[in-house]
């Protein structure tokens, strides 16, 4: 049998991704259609005949044949629902839209819905939401984009052309081809972008159209399921109800689970074996009284669907954590449901940044995330930051000082935890984006690395290169003072000097620039220095070229760390200081730090 594809719509904040979801909903219920829209726990099901009404003509003009039984919608949209929603290899939605702004363009969230989206390498289309905003749009309400763009000035038309070739290069910069979705050659291979109007209705034919095609054609293995097999879902959230207690809002997305069913699900400590007392869904809109009735039993449910479960000791249900109907087998379907936990989190020996998220799927996506970017875990868990988590982070103080961290998606710090933190200098980075964490905490360490660097470079003596201006000897010795012109680098305080056949001369002991005590010169300036040692006439002259007298050790270290950071004229002066100290020693600096 096949199941309707799980569709999950993602996006900016105010982006339009609720407004969108209530037109589907409200064109389905606008249709009165026999069998209309179904409302499950945390989705809603939109059959085949009412996306058929929907789309109207545009059906027949393209000879669709339709083989999917509808389409399941996830009610809860933005990234916090399609990261809980998660499964064994991925994400659980099949396919995703994600909704822009024509007028606004690519923002943060989503940039991050695209992260998530590559990461779980779900297929996805995008809907250009908003044009009814461009000025001059005149609106015909639930029309196909085609007929509505059709009727437009020029002007309307070529300012929504660019628009959509904004979006085109944003994706292309992320590494998606795209094209507008009457324009695409290979739907495998280029992303669609329909413009839409979730106000007005407008594309909203074409993108059910487009969803149902890309679902048909690359995704009829994965909506294969067996009826006569025992549920798979993941728990959505977890709600207390009045007069239920602890109940687990779930989509099932394979598989079948009855009444009466013992069911193994994640929690906070271990994997919870409970019997499925209710299976509930809501009832229609128009038939809820009082709170306290908004369900209606049922004795089986099918995939795909959203439903609320009520059973006994439901108190740690973990959301975004796997459950299984057991029909048999239970011991391997715990074992099952344990790995799959563990899979997750993590818990090692290294040093590494501690990392804690309010879920199991927003978990997976921040290691996976934190993975790309090379950035290693000590532990990855769900749930607020504890003391724990402090002491655990405090183990990369000495070693590893930028490992010493916790990292924290949607989730509190606990008191003891914050006061532990203030007292040890642990710091505690925050966000509900999660991209927005991964680069608060990457600007960080780039900052320390820099200050790391600057103290270690403002230790050694680094490339450099000076000549003694004729006419400018202002003392002959003790120290001997001069005007000399920087040729290449940075010449500093207590930096020792050698002449170029190698013969080491002294130290400076002071600049002066205009008279001005400065700890520095760069190439370019020309400054007056002290050089304790020499005496003018006789280890030095005028017009002669000195050298920054570069130690052994310190080469080495260049060498290794920051010859990158060298510019060409600093490089240069470099190898001419190895090939001074060569004449000497034929191996000077060549072997490692």
């Amino acid at each position: 049998m096949i199941r309707q594809p799980v569709v999950s719509v993602l996006g900016h904040v105010d982006h339009g991704k609720t407004t969108l979801l209530d037109k589907i909903r409200g064109s389905a219920v606008a249709e009165r259609e026999a069998g209309g829209i179904t409302q499950h726990i945390g989705a809603t099901e939109i059959p085949i005949k009412v996306i058929e009404n929907i789309c109207g003509g545009l059906m027949k003009q393209l000879s669709i044949k339709i083989t999917i039984p509808g389409l399941l919608f996830i009610d809860t949209p933005g990234h916090a629902a399609f990261t809980t929603l998660r499964k064994r290899g991925g994400a659980l939605a099949d396919i995703a839209i994600l909704v822009v702004d024509i007028t606004e363009g690519f923002q943060p969230q989503t940039f991050e819905a695209l992260n998530i989206l590559r990461t779980n390498r779900t297929p996805f289309l995008i809907a250009a939401n908003k044009i009814d905003k461009i000025r001059g749009w005149q609106v015909f309400q639930r029309y196909p984009f085609t007929h509505s763009f059709s009727k437009q000035t020029e002007g309307v038309r070529k300012y929504l052309e660019e628009k959509v070739y904004e979006l085109v290069g944003k994706l292309y910069e992320e590494g998606f081809q795209s094209e507008r979705f009457d324009r695409v050659e290979k739907f495998e291979k280029q992303v669609a972008i329909v413009p839409v109007s979730a106000k007005t209705g407008e594309g909203l034919p074409e993108l059910l159209m487009i969803l149902i095609g890309l679902a048909q054609k690359f995704l009829e293995k994965k909506l294969q399921i067996k009826l006569d097999s025992p549920a798979k879902g993941t728990i959505l959230e977890v709600k207390e109800e009045v007069g239920l207690g602890t109940t687990i809002d779930v989509i099932i997305y394979d598989g079948k689970i009855r009444r009466g069913d013992y069911i193994a699900l994640g929690g906070k400590k271990d994997v919870i074996v409970t019997k499925v007392r209710s299976l509930l869904k809501p009832k229609p809109l128009d038939e809820i009284r009082d709170p306290r009735y908004r369900f209606q039993s049922t004795t089986e449910v099918v995939a795909a669907a959203g439903i609320k479960i009520a059973a006994p000791n439901l108190g740690e249900a973990l959301a975004g954590s796997p459950l299984r109907a057991i029909w048999n087998g239970r011991d391997e379907i715990i074992e099952e449901v344990k790995a799959e936990m563990e899979e997750v989190k993590v818990e090692t020996e290294k040093l590494g940044v501690i990392v804690k998220a309010d879920t199991l799927g927003s978990l997976e996506a921040l290691v996976k995330m934190l993975e790309e970017e090379k950035i290693p875990i000590r532990l990855a868990d769900v749930g607020d930051i504890t003391k724990r988590d402090i002491l655990e982070a405090e183990t990369a103080k000495e070693e590893a000082p930028i490992r010493a961290v916790v990292l924290g998606f949607n989730v509190k710090v606990l008191k003891d935890a914050e006061e532990r933190a203030n007292n040890t200098g642990v710091l505690i980075f925050r966000n509900n984006v999660i991209y927005k964490l991964i680069e608060e905490y990457l600007d960080w360490v780039k900052e320390k690395l820099e200050e790391e660097k600057k103290r270690e470079l403002e230790k050694i003596i680094m490339p450099a290169k000076i000549r003694i201006l004729p006419g400018f000897v202002f003392r002959t010795s003790k120290p001997a003072i001069v005007g000399i012109e920087v040729l290449a680098g940075v010449i500093r305080n207590n930096y020792k000097l050698m002449k170029e056949d190698g013969t080491q001369i002294g130290y400076i002991k002071g600049i002066q620039d205009k008279g001005r005590n400065i700890s520095c010169a760069q190439i370019g300036q020309q400054v007056a220095v002290s050089i304790e040692g020499p005496v003018v006439g006789k280890q030095i002259n005028e017009g002669d070229i000195l050298y920054s007298d570069i130690s052994e050790n310190e080469a080495r270290l260049i060498e290794a760390k920051y010859k990158e950071d060298l510019s060409f004229e600093e490089n240069e002066a470099f190898e001419e200081i190895k090939r001074i100290k060569r004449k000497k020693n034929p191996f000077w600096a060549t072997g490692g730090v």
